[in-house]
């Protein structure tokens, strides 16, 4: 029978979120692509260090140890094939198990978003990531400039989402920001009890749900919600989570509070957001990524 990744998490990742390749793509970005692949060749042997991504990706990962291919990484690039030879090279060196990757020359990549069945895309390009979430696929950003994530929880993958416009739809965002604090308050306490709609990461939240539930002695998953919601704007998102059959293990209602410090506390491997502002605040502290969707990216 032809391999399948129906039954796993798959996580699409470009070259540069699992690895710092910063130095080699400033030469590529100055114009200089045979120089860039030149180099890629030259440091064949030379493993790339860890990137903002890295230890989500081993963490994720080391849900197979215990024989059942549960997750499956793919790499996902604009990379040429020469420079995907090191990438491979240097996941084997560092232990990550990767089987399989896309290089597309310079070319977006997205498309093959659909036939990997990918439930997340994290890329470091912008136009990538926008066009994936445009398809339907949970995708982010990744910060580079994040700080790395702490080892404090080797044997928990910690993963913190914003909530409106990225595990729920921007349904009520557009009300906050067409209308204010006061009636975004009263339209959600007036449909406390209606579940609101989908957002882009609600997939990925899923397939951690089944992931947690297929169990490994070993491994665990811990996610928190992080919004800036307050009560009593708060028992919708509760009602939703619950409507969706899905927990989240923390829950924090920051009533507009900055999200940094409550998020070096929780000491995610990684943290998605839908607003440049928090996100680029949320890096200073932990891995962030941004989530270009809804009415806060709009023009």
């Amino acid at each position: 029978m032809p391999a399948s990744l129906g039954d796993k998490l798959v996580v699409a990742i470009s070259s540069r979120a699992l690895f710092n390749l910063e130095e080699e793509n400033r030469l590529f970005e100055s114009g200089d692509s045979e120089g860039y692949m030149r180099l890629q060749f030259e440091r064949l042997d030379v493993p790339a260090q860890p990137g903002i991504a890295y230890q989500l990706v081993q963490k994720l990962l080391r849900f197979n140890d215990d024989g059942n291919e549960r997750v499956e990484v793919v790499i996902l690039s604009r990379n040429d094939p020469v420079s995907g030879m090191r990438v491979f090279r240097s996941g084997g060196a560092a232990g990550i198990k990767l089987q399989r990757g896309v290089f597309t020359q310079g070319r977006p990549p997205y498309g093959y978003l659909r036939p990997l069945g990918a439930h997340l895309f994290l890329s470091v390009n912008a136009e990538d990531v926008r066009e994936a979430l445009n398809a339907g696929f949970p995708a982010a950003r990744v910060l580079v400039e994040s700080v790395k994530a702490s080892d404090a929880w080797p044997n928990e993958v910690r993963i913190a989402f914003d909530g409106d416009a990225v595990l729920f739809s921007d349904e009520a965002e557009r009300v906050f920001q067409s209308q204010g604090l006061d009636a975004f308050q009263a339209h959600e306490l007036s449909k406390a009890t209606l579940p609101l709609p989908g957002g882009p990461f609600k997939p990925l939240l899923a397939a951690l749900h089944r992931l947690q539930k297929a169990g490994n002695a070993n491994m665990r998953i811990r996610t928190a919600l992080v919004t800036a919601r307050s009560a009593p704007a708060h028992e919708r998102a509760i009602r939703t989570l619950m409507n969706w059959n899905i927990k989240v293990d923390e829950a924090m209602f920051l009533g507009g509070l900055p999200k940094g410090e409550f998020l070096r506390e929780f000491e995610p491997d990684f943290f998605f957001d839908d607003q440049t502002g928090h996100v680029n605040s949320a890096a200073q502290h932990v891995p962030s990524g941004h989530v270009a969707s809804g009415i806060s990216n709009v023009g």
